[in-house]
């Protein structure tokens, strides 16, 4: 494992876009209808109170009004579902499975709803038009009144699942609020109305247009590796909840960033644990959404706890990082809390024993909690994502790959050689090398392995992962040829 530091200096900043956030007490469908207008599951939706505890933000697109008049193109908004204030926990769901008293929580949780309805330029405040108004919604009111937010508050009744949920509706009047915009979470009903009210409330609020450019950028690791932790430090705040009680961060949290004239998009995951240990539904929702995040990142943080011996756990993470072929860059961290006379080099053989095929990933210390590190990381990350879009002609793959093979080529017992009839790059992130060759059988398991290591010192994709696809040369029989030949004519 190649152990690598930069000297680029650390000064990312937070990207802006008009702010919608969605408050509202608990179960009034807030993550739902995140989800509904982002068109794709993001927030984990749950009856249990508490399940999001952290600002879940994802950037959609809100589009023009079909009466026109006030623009063309679609809007890029930052949408933010926030924790059901006022109930955080149940009394059997008190505590977690390792003991600890998740009333703890309640303290950061209003924290990240307070600074999600501060920074938004919009607010939604939700209302279930079928259960009919609650104390709680009154107290949320309240807070949105003392506060002087009412102006940017645009109140929706969830749950108005056809045209004869409309008169229900009405009774969110009495919040004094205004009248609200009837919405179904569930099936779509009332999203065109919706959509036009948040791109009008929002036309004075100045758009930032989505870099193409983007690197995605996840970040993985068991539970209290540091993961919440280096998203704030990245972000210079307290973007995301921070706790020692294991498993706070459930969602997948998207963060965006700009540093001098790139960008890139951080997604904070929930911890990994043991499958047999998964406390229930939503733990089981947690991992999925950490492999969904793995699945359409371009470079892969994978953090590991320097004062912590690695774990089946952390081999686990490892061995899927392999199978998504995702360029990753092993993040040590708490590194100031090692003992004494620990060195880098040590480390590095230990993580070379017990992280097995990721050898060739580099390495870089650091910790998150005192902040150091962080333009190393964010410099190697940049590195992979440049080596794993990279593509190389295809005639210098040829004579690479012709060279390794004659020097040392696979053979079969029967002493038949291994023959390249045909080499080229066919695609990137990750970069895959297409190799027709006689017997496709003879280059499995050790050769392929010798042959990946060989590609990584000759090409320029040294500490990225290389998928190779061997395939035989198709023979077209005499009737095909006949066939292709009628066409022709």
């Amino acid at each position: 494992m190649p152990l690598r530091f930069s000297e680029t200096a650390y000064n990312a900043r937070l990207v802006t876009m008009p702010k919608v956030a969605i408050v509202g007490r608990p179960n009034v469908g807030k993550s739902s209808l995140l989800n509904r207008l982002a068109r794709k599951r993001v927030s984990i939706v749950d009856p249990t109170p508490g399940v999001t505890r952290d600002r879940v933000s994802v950037f959609v697109d809100v589009n023009p009004p079909l009466d026109g008049g006030v623009g063309t193109v679609p809007m890029p908004v930052e949408l933010i579902d926030t924790g059901g204030w006022g109930i955080y926990t149940t009394e059997e769901g008190r505590f977690d499975d390792a003991g600890m008293d998740l009333r703890l929580l309640r303290k950061d949780i209003e924290h990240q709803i307070n600074q999600a309805m501060e920074r938004a330029d919009l607010i939604l405040f939700l209302v279930d038009c079928q259960s009919g108004l609650m104390p709680l919604d009154q107290t949320v009111a309240d807070m949105l009144r003392r506060r002087n937010l009412l102006e940017r508050v645009v109140l929706v009744a969830n749950k108005a699942d056809s045209e004869s949920w409309e008169s229900h509706s009405l009774e969110a009047t009495a919040l004094g609020i205004g009248d609200p915009v009837c919405f179904s979470a569930k099936n779509g009903y009332g999203a065109t109305q919706l959509n036009d009210r948040i791109w009008r409330d929002l036309q004075h609020v100045e758009a930032r247009e989505q870099r193409d450019d983007e690197m995605k950028l996840a970040i993985v690791g068991k539970r209290n590796a540091g993961k919440s932790t280096l998203i704030n430090a990245l972000a210079g705040e307290e973007r995301v909840i921070v706790s020692e009680i294991a498993g706070t961060t459930r969602d997948s949290i998207d963060v965006r960033f700009e540093i001098k004239d790139r960008s890139f998009l951080a997604i904070d995951t929930a911890g990994l644990r043991k499958r047999k240990s998964f406390a229930g539904d939503i733990d089981y929702y947690a991992y999925h959404r950490m492999l969904q995040s793995i699945r359409r990142s371009e470079v892969v943080l994978f953090m590991v706890d320097a004062t912590e011996p690695i774990s089946k756990v952390d081999q686990k993470l490892g061995q899927e990082l392999q199978r998504q072929y995702k360029p990753t860059v092993i993040v040590v961290n708490k590194w100031d809390k090692v003992a004494p006379g620990t060195s880098p080099e040590d480390f590095l053989d230990y993580l070379t024993n017990n992280l097995r095929g990721l050898d060739f990933a580099p390495i870089v210390m650091i910790s998150a909690a005192e902040k150091q590190g962080l333009e190393d990381v964010v410099a190697m990350a940049f590195n992979l994502y440049e080596q794993s879009g990279h593509r190389e002609p295809t005639a210098r793959v040829n004579s690479i790959v012709d060279a390794i093979l004659k020097k040392r080529g696979p053979s079969s017992r029967l002493g038949t050689q291994a023959k390249l009839l045909f080499a080229s790059q066919v695609d990137v992130r990750p970069p895959t090398l297409a190799l027709v060759v006689n017997r496709p059988q003879l280059f499995k398991g050790r050769y392929e392995r010798y042959l990946m290591n060989r590609l990584r010192e000759e090409l320029p994709f040294s500490e990225v992962p290389i998928r190779l696809v061997f395939s035989k040369r198709k023979r077209i029989d005499l009737q095909e040829l006949k066939e292709g030949k009628n066409r022709s004519e």
